[in-house]
């Protein structure tokens, strides 16, 4: 054999054992059974609570729905972003359509893990690299409320998105370097136990930091630059930063923050617009205590300089 052709061999060679490597360590990875273990019987009401704290209605309401309508959760709203257009799936109680036919356990590794029922991963349009972060406990409850919703049929449309982006597998590698449960924030001991409940809320089921929260070429979030405000997912406009060095909140109390929260007014009398709008609405369904904690912990993160790029003045 010539030199040329033992050159190609040990290429296929090493080309195949690359590929079966990747093959391996992108597959998807399902919840152990310690953590399945912690799930338990759910209760609806506390569920209700994690619902509206996870923004459920905003993603997977179908667009422009009001009241209780948006309950009824067809999916439907167009996101689109540098890696194509993703679409919310319907998470009814449809047994077809939807989510109806999920087990608890399946609901658990969709949430906590991004993997479906049949066993692929889900994209991370779908914010369950914050998810991740939750309590099985939560994880429960919030699978009993859902299951109170009405079933809806119609399935949403599917995804756009072009190669390579439109190979699931891949997301398992990025999973390797984005997914992980443990907080963002290292909080030292001692720190208030409201602050800590913050950070739960805001990091975990608040999913914050998503839009908050500028991100790298592969869409993982810039932990380094936590709650930094970015460029909007959409490329439209950017999303404030919302730590204590930053120009939107850096000058309100926590009596601000909680105000803001709960009726939608600023300290100076301005009103809540944009996305925020559909966040708000949900924030206001949590507990006073849960509004006090989110603020509490805004105040305790590390300050940031804005992390999108400086506005042009107008000329």
């Amino acid at each position: 054999m010539s030199w040329l052709g033992k050159l190609v061999g040990v290429v296929i060679v090493l080309g195949g054992a690359g590929a079966a490597a990747g093959w391996v360590v992108s597959a998807p990875v399902r919840l152990d059974a310690a953590t399945v273990a912690q799930l338990g019987p759910g209760d609806p009401a506390r569920g209700k609570r994690i619902f509206y704290a996870g923004g459920c209605t905003s993603c997977h309401a179908k667009p422009g729905s009001q009241g209780d309508a948006r309950l009824q959760l067809t999916g439907g709203l167009e996101l689109k972003t540098p890696f194509g257009t993703f679409v919310p799936p319907n998470i009814s109680q449809d047994p077809k359509d939807g989510i109806g036919a999920w087990s608890e356990e399946d609901f658990a590794n969709a949430m906590l893990k991004g993997v479906s029922p049949s066993g692929e991963h889900f994209y991370p349009a779908f914010p369950y690299a914050s998810y991740t972060r939750m309590k099985p406990a939560d994880i429960a409850d919030l699978y009993a409320f859902m299951k109170t919703l009405p079933p809806i049929a119609g399935k949403a449309p599917g995804h756009r998105l072009g190669f390579p982006f439109n190979i699931r597998r891949g997301i398992g590698l990025w999973k390797r370097l984005y997914l992980s449960p443990e907080p963002v924030i290292a909080l030292p001991e001692g720190t208030p136990a409201n602050v800590l409940a913050g950070r739960y809320l805001v990091e975990g089921p608040g999913h914050c930091g998503e839009c908050h929260t500028p991100r790298d070429f592969a869409g993982g979030v810039k932990k380094a630059e936590w709650l930094a405000g970015a460029v909007a997912a959409e490329g439209k406009g950017v999303v404030p930063n919302i730590t204590p060095g930053g120009a939107r909140i850096n000058g309100w109390s926590e009596a601000d923050i909680v105000n803001y929260l709960e009726t939608g007014f600023t300290p100076d009398f301005d009103s809540v617009g944009g996305a925020m709008v559909d966040v708000q609405r949900n924030i206001a369904q949590l507990t006073a205590d849960d509004r006090a904690a989110i603020a509490a912990y805004l105040k305790a993160v590390p300050p940031h300089p804005n992390g999108y790029p400086a506005r042009k003045p107008a000329s």
